[in-house]
């Protein structure tokens, strides 16, 4: 596709992707709360997600996805109560001193990539952005294989650099709590971030 498309797409995306809402509030708080090692698989999942909305968008499947839309309000419940699930374990995990910036792989990577993916496709923040904005900048209709395929890289390249960003912050801000009531202060904090975007997918 023509490169000021290509230009015009990333930009409004790493705009869209790196304004607060529930998957970088999911992501931060999941940094915060176990460190970065379970945000990858996690951010991962996120992504793909957004490859998914994307492709839905190119094939002009926004019809479809009205159509089976109780589909995506199970899908988005399952993020929701994921995060939710998530909010617990954090407010109710032992806590000790320790060295708050080694990686503590608790959950199985598929299991965070698929959270991360569960929550995208319930994010209606991704659901606009995709099916409702994409459509105004870009003319869907002329977009060939190599042209979708140079969108999902571009997607996949701009969400990199938006999570890697937001990773390596809340890793930082991480390091600064090492004894055990800061450790659950911490936590407690993260966990509530995480319920609130729980609650924030569930009720759009």
């Amino acid at each position: 596709m023509e490169p000021a498309g290509l230009i015009l797409f990333s930009s409004a995306l790493f705009i869209a992707a790196a304004s607060p809402g529930p998957g970088i509030a999911a992501i931060v708080a999941r940094v915060l709360g176990r460190g970065p090692g379970e945000a990858i698989p996690f951010s991962i999942g996120i992504a793909l997600g957004d490859v998914v909305w994307l492709t839905f968008a190119v094939l002009g499947l926004a019809a479809l996805a009205q159509a089976f839309h109780e589909v995506f309000l199970v899908v988005k419940y399952a993020g929701a109560a994921y995060l939710l699930y998530i909010a617990y374990k954090l407010w109710t995990t032992p806590v000790e001193a320790r060295d708050v910036a080694a990686e503590e792989k608790t959950e199985h990577p598929l299991k965070l990539l698929l959270g991360g993916l569960a929550l995208t496709l319930g994010n209606p923040k991704t659901i606009v952005f995709y099916l409702a904005l994409l459509p105004t900048f870009l003319d869907l209709t002329k977009i060939t294989v190599l042209g979708y395929l140079e969108l999902a890289v571009a997607t996949l390249a701009v969400l990199a650099v938006v999570f890697g960003g937001y990773i390596v912050l809340a890793a930082r801000a991480r390091s600064l709590f090492t004894s055990p009531k800061a450790i659950r202060i911490l936590n407690r904090t993260t966990g509530t971030v995480m319920a609130g975007a729980a609650a924030a997918v569930a009720a759009r």
